[in-house]
C-alpha cells in the first residue's frame, strides 16, 4: 500500500492524553491532563439546556453566532481596554486547539520557520509541522523559566515568519512581564514577524503577577493573532469553544481556513456561553482566588514530600524536579508513579525540544478533596 505522509512520522500522539489513559488503567488520580473535576456554573448549564430545548441543532454562522461574537467582543473590550469589532476581528473555532491551527495555517506557508519557547505545549510543534513549517526553539531556562534576550534575537534574525507565545505559560506557569513582552514585540517589528499568542489562562494569574494582552502593546494589533478559549475560564473543556482575535485583514483569511477545517463550533453551546460572558467581574476574581487556593494545597504537599518545583505564577500547572529519583527517563518515572504512587503526571520531556528528562508536570485544576487525596499519595515520594 502507499506510504502515509512524511509529516505524520515526525511527531507522536499526545503524551498528555496517553497519561490520562495510563491513569485510568491503574486507577490513579489524574493530575496529567488539565481539566477541572467540577461542573460549570449552574447558570451556564441551564442556558445550554434552554438552547437545546429551543431547537439550536443546525449550523450556526460559520465564523461564530452573531450573539456570541457580540458578547465576546464586549468581554474582550472590557478586559483588554481596546475596542474589538465583533464583525471583522473574530472567528469562533472548535476550541483553542483549532484556533492555533487556524492561526498557523493563516500566516505560514510550507518552508516557513515558526519560533517556539521550550518548554512548550505539545500541540505547537505539531501545528507548525502540519502547516508545513519548521519549528525553531528558544529555551526558557529552568527553574525560573526566563529567556536569554540574545538567544531570542538569534531566532528572530534567523528568518521567522511567526513566533508562538503562551502566556500564562503551559507547562511552566510563567507569566511574562510587560518588559519581557515588549522585548518580543520589538523583535517582531524589527524582523517583520507575526506573533501567535495562546492566552487561554488569561484569568488564572496569581498576585502580584498581572496578565498583559500582547495585542495591546504599541504596534502589535496588526501583528498579533490572539488564540484563546472559553474552556478554562468557565470549566467547559469538553464544549470546544475557542476563538481567534486579529486585525480584520488577517481574520478575513483565518475565516476561510476555519471554514474548511471544521465549518463551525457546536451551535447550541455557542448561544449558551453568551450567558457566561456576561458574568460580573467578581466571577473572574473568584476564579483566580480559587485556583490560588488549589495551587497552595498541591504545593504544600510537594513541600512536605521534599520535592523541588518552580512556583507557578499563572495557569494551573507545576513543573516538579524528579532528578533525585534516578530513573532512566521521565516517561518511565511517570508510568511508575501512576502505577505505584497512584498519581498520574505528564513526563516533562513532552514539552521540551531536546532531551530533557528531569521534570514532570502536575495540574491543580481539581477539587480540594481530589488534591488532598493526591497529596497524601505524593507524600510516599518523600519516604
Amino acid at each position: 500500500m502507499p506510504k502515509t505522509s512524511r509529516r505524520t512520522a515526525v511527531f507522536t500522539e499526545s503524551m498528555i492524553r496517553e497519561m490520562s489513559r495510563v491513569a485510568q488503567q491503574h486507577g490513579a488520580i489524574n493530575l496529567a491532563q488539565g481539566f477541572p473535576d467540577w461542573d460549570p456554573p449552574a447558570e451556564l448549564l441551564a442556558a445550554a439546556k434552554a438552547e437545546m430545548d429551543a431547537g439550536r441543532h443546525q449550523y450556526a454562522v460559520t465564523w461564530g453566532a452573531p450573539e456570541l461574537r457580540t458578547a465576546l467582543a464586549a468581554k474582550l473590550t472590557r478586559f483588554m481596554g481596546i475596542p474589538v469589532d465583533a464583525e471583522r476581528e473574530l472567528v469562533v473555532t472548535c476550541g483553542a486547539t483549532e484556533a492555533m491551527m487556524v492561526a498557523m495555517m493563516t500566516v505560514c506557508d510550507p518552508g516557513d520557520k515558526v519560533g517556539l519557547f521550550s518548554p512548550f505545549y505539545e500541540n505547537y510543534a505539531a501545528d507548525a509541522i502540519l502547516a508545513g513549517a519548521t519549528p525553531v526553539h528558544v529555551p526558557l531556562h529552568p527553574p525560573e523559566y526566563r529567556f536569554d534576550p540574545a538567544e531570542l534575537r538569534r531566532a528572530f534574525a534567523g528568518g521567522l515568519k511567526a513566533f508562538v507565545l503562551c502566556n500564562p505559560s503551559n507547562p511552566c506557569g510563567r507569566v511574562f512581564t510587560r518588559d519581557e513582552l515588549q522585548s518580543i514585540a520589538t523583535l517582531a517589528d524589527e524582523f517583520d514577524v507575526f506573533v501567535i499568542t495562546d492566552e487561554v489562562y488569561e484569568h488564572i494569574v496569581f498576585p502580584p503577577h498581572r496578565h498583559t494582552y500582547f495585542t495591546t502593546l504599541p504596534g502589535m494589533a496588526r501583528r498579533t493573532l490572539m488564540c484563546s478559549s472559553l474552556s478554562k475560564t468557565f470549566s467547559i473543556t469538553g464544549w470546544r469553544l475557542g476563538y481567534v482575535h486579529a486585525a480584520p485583514e488577517v481574520i478575513a483569511q483565518a475565516r476561510k481556513v476555519h471554514d474548511f477545517l471544521t465549518v463551525g463550533a457546536a451551535a447550541p453551546l455557542q448561544h449558551a456561553v453568551v450567558t457566561a460572558l456576561q458574568f460580573p467581574a467578581s466571577y473572574y476574581e473568584e476564579l483566580a482566588a480559587g485556583y490560588s487556593r488549589s495551587r497552595d494545597v498541591l504545593l504544600g504537599y510537594l513541600d512536605r514530600a521534599g520535592l523541588s518545583y518552580s512556583k507557578p505564577e499563572g495557569a494551573y500547572f507545576v513543573m516538579v524536579d524528579i532528578a533525585r529519583f534516578g530513573f532512566v527517563n521521565d516517561v518511565e518515572f511517570a508510568q511508575w508513579m501512576a502505577r505505584e504512587i497512584g498519581v498520574a503526571p505528564v513526563p516533562g520531556s513532552t514539552f521540551f525540544a531536546h532531551g530533557e528528562n528531569r521534570y514532570i508536570r502536575l495540574n491543580f485544576a481539581k477539587k480540594p478533596e481530589t488534591l488532598h487525596a493526591a497529596g497524601e499519595r505524593l507524600l510516599k515520594l518523600g519516604r
